[in-house]
């Protein structure tokens, strides 16, 4: 998003981006029809890892912090994702992260 609210996915200004964890392993990333992007398979880990989000428009670092969640099916949860990075401006809303690039 920039600072009017506008999608830069949707708007074409945000035409390329990666996201590799703190070993230098690419992410997976998927973009959904309402231009919106969706990390595969992070999480799945006791600790903290770290990743760098990287594009034509700006930079970011953030890390996700997750635990092993024990119940009717076992598996791990997102506990808190920190970000971090100049000029970036991120609100939680509601089951997704609106994160302002320019």
């Amino acid at each position: 998003m920039d600072s009017n609210d506008e999608n830069l996915i949707a708007n074409g200004t945000l035409t390329s981006y990666s996201i590799q964890d703190e070993n230098n392993v690419s992410v997976q990333v998927s973009k959904t029809s309402d231009n919106m992007i969706i990390l595969e398979n992070v999480g799945a880990y006791n600790g903290t890892k770290k990743y760098h989000f990287s594009s034509n428009v700006k930079p970011f670092d953030f890390s996700i912090q997750s635990s092993e969640f024990k119940g009717a099916c076992d598996g791990y949860q997102i506990n808190k994702i920190t970000f971090t990075g100049i000029g970036i401006d991120v609100t939680d809303e509601k089951g997704y992260y609106k994160i302002i690039l320019q």
